[in-house]
């Protein structure tokens, strides 16, 4: 979604550099960008709205500061948003007294659950943990061979059994378990 929606800004942006203050057209522009990266990354169409007009009143009107243009003022004026809408925190992850820990993906089709388990995998690795990757969406197999591939990428174990998920994720976490 980031990369989609830094795309989208990019060039609405540029235009705005220059100018001392931005008008209710530039961020019209802007929004519109802003709403279509984020309808795309199945964001629900109601809080879309809600972000969007948040950001519409922030930006309307806002002054060129000293320290930013007003292309950057939109930038920070999104971001802020976008930290907001996802929890406006950072969550640390509370490790399990007897291993292992669990963390579930969970989501929509081609949101990017796969990869983020690899490079979340990864990140435990090179923090000293010795993380196992449990591929439990079995009626995508390309998912779970996704998942193999990457888990041999970064020199990870991957489980996964056919037949019931819940089956395969009760079984993978006693594989991790015994490898604990």
């Amino acid at each position: 979604m980031f990369e989609t929606l830094s795309d989208r800004l990019g060039g609405v942006l540029k235009g705005l550099r220059n100018r001392g203050r931005l008008t209710e057209s530039d961020v019209v522009e802007v929004l519109a960008e802003v709403r279509t990266a984020l309808l795309e990354a199945d964001v629900n169409v109601t809080v879309v709205r809600d972000v969007i007009e948040r950001i519409r009143v922030n930006a309307v009107g806002a002054t060129a500061s000293t320290a930013l243009n007003p292309g950057q003022q939109v930038i920070k004026i999104v971001n802020d948003e976008l930290v907001a809408m996802l929890g406006g925190e950072t969550l640390k992850i509370t490790y399990a007294t007897h291993p292992p820990t669990v963390v579930l993906m969970a989501g929509l089709q081609g949101a990017g659950k796969t990869t983020n388990a690899a490079k979340l995998a990864s990140w435990f690795k090179s923090q000293g943990r010795q993380p196992m990757l449990v591929g439990a969406d079995l009626q995508r197999p390309a998912a779970v061979e996704q998942l193999r591939v990457l888990g041999a990428q970064i020199n990870v174990p991957v489980f996964s059994e056919p037949g019931d998920p819940v089956v395969t994720a009760k079984l993978g976490l006693a594989e991790a378990q015994r490898l604990a």
